[in-house]
């Protein structure tokens, strides 16, 4: 009577890179869009989860135009034309380090767990998020701009100069959310990412030009306006809105921009194959 030998098949290595590349590019397309699908939804059944992006433009716009307009330029109409661009900048960093709270939250939560064991590229759950909140942060834009409009703001250029403004406030909110998300795997707790969010964008929104000119601001600080990024986006924005010169500051903008991604979003990317 012979015994039959059984040999173990050969295990074979893990394909470095993890699913991404076993996924072609029209299939990371695909789950792309139905993860954004997703977020979308989640913001459907969580309407309160959009009271920052619908509500912050109107109460920064009413506050800072009818609170502090008279005392720092002694006239809201003109504090007007030189605040609300501004804003748009403000408004499109503010969403965006939001991000990553929520993404602390999937990971908490599961969600990723559920991710990892499903056939779709790493790299679709991040773009997903950065898709989904770029239609967030063009409804911010959109109802900050018509509220502007009834408080009698003008734009004094024309419709191409306003999308164009509300282009660059985007260019540079979505290069801002990849930090964003590598805080929200980096740190532990949802209120961690909130807090670290808070220390970063803080000193970027009220030491630039977006509220105030520089002027009178003590010189160590006018050194920090003047490479702070949200201060050339602020005077971009003005520029495309009120007319004048564009050049330096729209190209400040787009180095800023495409400089923060390029370094950020591969530490994302690694940060959540590493997790994930």
């Amino acid at each position: 009577m012979s015994t039959a030998t059984l040999t173990p098949a050969p295990v074979r290595p893990a394909v470095a890179g993890g699913a991404d590349q076993r996924i072609g590019l029209r299939s990371t397309f695909r789950h792309i869009g139905a993860l954004t699908r997703r977020n979308l939804m989640r913001i459907k059944a969580d309407p309160e989860s959009m009271f920052d992006a619908v509500l912050m433009p109107i109460i920064f716009t009413v506050l800072f135009v009818y609170v502090f307009g008279g005392a720092i330029s002694g006239d809201q109409d003109s504090y007007k034309q030189y605040m609300i661009p501004g804003l748009l900048g403000q408004t499109g960093i503010t969403l965006a380090m939001a991000v990553g709270t929520g993404l602390n939250s999937d990971f908490q939560t599961g969600v990723m767990d559920r991710f990892r064991t499903l056939p779709i590229g790493r790299s679709a759950v991040l773009v997903s998020k950065i898709v989904a909140e770029t239609c967030r942060a063009l409804l911010s834009f959109t109802i900050l701009i018509v509220f502007a409009l009834i408080l009698g703001f003008e734009v004094k250029t024309g419709p191409l100069e306003l999308l164009a403004a509300v282009g660059l406030s985007l260019l540079f909110g979505m290069s801002m959310v990849w930090i964003s998300m590598l805080l929200g795997m980096a740190l532990r707790s949802a209120q961690a990412v909130q807090g670290v969010a808070m220390l970063v964008i803080m000193p970027l929104q009220f030491g630039s030009s977006i509220f105030a000119p520089t002027d009178s601001m003590p010189g160590w600080l006018q050194s920090f306006t003047d490479y702070n990024p949200l201060s050339a986006l602020a005077d971009a924005c003005r520029n495309l809105l009120n007319g004048g010169p564009l050049t330096h500051s729209v190209l400040i903008v787009v180095g800023w921009s495409v400089g923060v991604t390029a370094i950020f979003a591969p530490l994302a990317v690694a940060r959540f194959r590493k997790r994930t």
